[in-house]
């Protein structure tokens, strides 16, 4: 399975995508406001390998993808819809240093929503960020999300409590920006 946008190809992980997964997936920076890393090269192989799982399941609930710069056919970062309650979805991005400030997370994004919207036949896609990480929150307004709320102290992760702020869009309003 494959996604295409004016400047990226979003495709599903393949083993020889390990090293350049590493560069992100270890970097202190990246991972700071994720729940997981800076990875060991043995993380990020379980995580392409977790990923190729997924492709295989039925019917499928989540969707890992690698995104790559069509250009020079460098992989950039990773991107994911993942499915929860009937016609529901989280979205999910992590892209390498180098290339943020591009617009390349909020153009996978897009094409998640597309894909989420017009595929999966989802009524409502969320995604959340902790609330430092202006970054993703930025990407979240500008795909017309919405800022549902503060969620205080929802999850543990390296022994402290997180916080997040939720933002969704309905297929509705998907929609009407079309």
């Amino acid at each position: 399975m494959q996604l295409e946008t004016r400047r990226l190809l979003i495709r599903e992980f393949v083993p020889e995508d390990i090293a350049r997964v590493h560069e992100y997936a270890s970097d202190p920076l990246v991972v700071q406001h994720m729940i997981w890393g800076p990875n060991t090269l043995e993380d990020t192989r379980s995580y392409v390998e977790l990923t190729r799982d997924m492709q295989l399941e039925q019917p499928r609930q989540g969707f890992e993808f690698a995104v790559v710069l069509k250009a020079d056919h460098v992989l950039v970062g990773g991107c994911g819809l993942h499915l929860s309650n009937p016609g529901q979805g989280e979205i999910g991005y992590c892209y390498n240093r180098s290339y943020w400030g591009q617009g390349l997370a909020s153009e996978a994004a897009a094409a998640l929503l597309e894909f989420g919207f017009n595929e999966l036949n989802l009524h409502r896609v969320y995604a959340t960020c902790r609330p430092e990480n202006t970054g993703s929150a930025k990407v979240m307004q500008k795909l017309g999300m919405v800022y549902e709320g503060h969620l205080r102290g929802h999850m543990r992760h390296k022994g402290k409590w997180l916080d997040s702020y939720q933002y969704s869009i309905l297929e509705e309003e998907y929609r009407a920006q079309r």
